[in-house]
Order: structure tokens, then sequence, then C-alpha cells
């Protein structure tokens, strides 16, 4: 993946007219790119690419939605589904109307990226700088500046919506194969739960909340695959896909040494291995340098739990 230096460029005319009749007052997003303007550059970012390679989808743009991901509070697939369909979006990012966006791997590759560069101090002092340049802020304030958190928050999100689609997806196969061995292996909260896609509800937003969140869904996880694996489960259903792929995110995103699930920091591979993104896709998967990675979205067609 290679990163060709792109400029800002004018706002599209009908993106332009469109935005300003849904939102005469403006939103957070229209104002960033009106008061701010071209906060990030793709040269701030040019030697986090390879010079060979297919075009990258411009880094600016990707910088700038991660500030827009952090302030909603929302997970890479949120944010993805947030360019194609707002409005406001589009017009901070100067795209078409029409325009299909990216698929949201990109987010989590990008912020890869920083990470393993120790460039993730770009994300905000190119922001600060212009900030304190126009008198939005003084310096030796109190304002956050540590570029790591807005990482962490928006890494943290995308991390539990996949573990949570995991056990859902999970959940979903088992009850078409196994409804009435499944019935009597979880309790009434679980459908509460994961009867909807993690996506389609607000994760918490206190971090006390999250872990929380995440020691649950991890509980639950591992409390299905211990039943799978005794004796009296049903033959064939811990070979299940959907189970398969469980187990394998279970053993990235906790530490099960212990005989519980404990969340970790960060998901974590084996030499040679990716990390799974997608339980829907799971040969989709991050972890490699330098490279492109793109996962596919296997949306369920059932949606029995």
């Amino acid at each position: 993946m290679s990163m060709y230096p792109q400029e800002l460029g004018e706002i599209p005319a009908e993106t332009v007219r469109v935005a300003r009749a849904a939102f005469p007052k403006g939103t957070l997003a229209m104002r960033l790119r009106d008061e701010l303007g071209a906060v990030y550059q793709d040269e701030h970012f040019a030697d986090l690419y390879s010079q060979r390679g297919q075009p990258a989808y411009a880094p600016w743009r990707l910088a700038v939605v991660t500030i827009l991901q952090y302030t909603d509070n929302l997970t890479d697939r949120q944010a993805a589904d947030a360019v194609r369909a707002r409005i406001d979006w589009k017009y901070c990012l100067g795209l078409e109307l029409t325009d299909e966006g990216f698929d949201f791997s990109l987010l989590s590759e990008f912020r890869q990226r920083l990470v393993e560069e120790e460039a993730e101090r770009r994300l905000l002092d190119s922001l600060l700088w212009v900030c304190k340049e126009r008198g939005y802020i003084r310096a030796g304030g109190k304002q956050r500046t540590d570029s790591t958190h807005v990482l962490a928050r928006v890494r943290g999100l995308s991390n539990l919506e996949c573990v949570g689609e995991t056990l859902r997806a999970a959940l979903n196969e088992l009850a078409e194969q196994a409804p009435a061995w499944l019935q009597q292996q979880v309790s009434a909260e679980w459908f509460d739960r994961y009867s909807q896609r993690v996506e389609n509800y607000r994760l918490p937003k206190a971090e006390s909340q999250r872990q929380a969140l995440a020691q649950q869904i991890g509980a639950d996880g591992l409390h299905l695959l211990q039943r799978l694996d005794a004796s009296d489960a049903p033959a064939g259903l811990a070979q299940l896909a959907s189970v398969q792929v469980l187990r394998h995110v279970w053993q990235q995103y906790y530490d099960l040494a212990s005989g519980q699930a404990k969340w970790r920091a960060g998901p974590q591979a084996a030499a040679g291995e990716g990390i799974v993104r997608s339980p829907y896709d799971p040969s989709a998967q991050s972890g490699q340098k330098r490279e492109t990675v793109w996962f596919g979205d296997k949306r369920p067609s059932h949606g029995n739990l």
C-alpha cells in the first residue's frame, strides 16, 4: 500500500448545498472543516506508507474520521457507516453525496500504522497547533493533549464490538442447530445482551462500564465454550464454524490462563497469525505491517437469538 499525497480540495458544490440546507447552523463536523480547514494533510503521514503498491485511502481523511469517531463515541464500523450516511461528515471530508466511503477495517489499519511507528502524537499535535494559531486554546491550558487516549478509546470500542458480535454469531448458529440444548445453557439476561447487533446500540462511554461489559461478554463466551466441551454436549456443536471462531477470538482478546476470561488491553495473536476483526469474515485479519488489510462484512441473515 503506497501513499500519493492529495490536496485537500474544495467541497463538492452539491454537498455544500444539501448540507447547508439540512443544517443551517452547521454541526461539529461542518465547523471542523469551516473553521479549521486543512487540519491534516497527507504529507503528515507520508512516512507511514510505502512508496510502492496500490494507492492508500487518503490518510488525512482517516485522521479526521478518527477524531469525529472519538467525539461521537463510535466503533470503527459505526464511523465508516457515518461516512457513507451522514451529510455533515461528507461535508467535513469533502466527499460527493454519492461517495460510498471505505471499509471499516481501514480505521484499525490506520491506527496500527500510527502505533507501530510511534506517531500517535501527530493525531492531536496538528489539531492543537491550528487551534492555538486561531486562538481557540491557550498555551499552558488544561486541554487533554494525549493522542493515545483518543486511539485507545476508539480501539476499545471496536474491540468490544468484535467480541460481542463473535459471541452473538455463535449463539445464532447454535440456536438453529440445537435450540433446546442452548436454552438450558443460558439465562434470560443473555437475550437482552445479545439479541441485537452490538453496533445497533451505543457502547458505554465510561471506561469502568466498558471494562465491565468486556468482562461480562468474556465470562459468557467462556461459559459457552466450557459447556460445548462438556461430555454431555450434543455431538458436532463444538466443531461449528462460528464456535471455532469464538474459541479463536477469545484466545486473542482474553487471557484465559487462569481459567477465567480476563480482558486484554489489546488483542494478541500467535506468531504468524493476524488479529480477527470480524466474526463474519475471520480470514480477514489485521497484523501485517506496511500492507493493506481489507475486511469483508458478511452480515448474518438470521437473528434467532
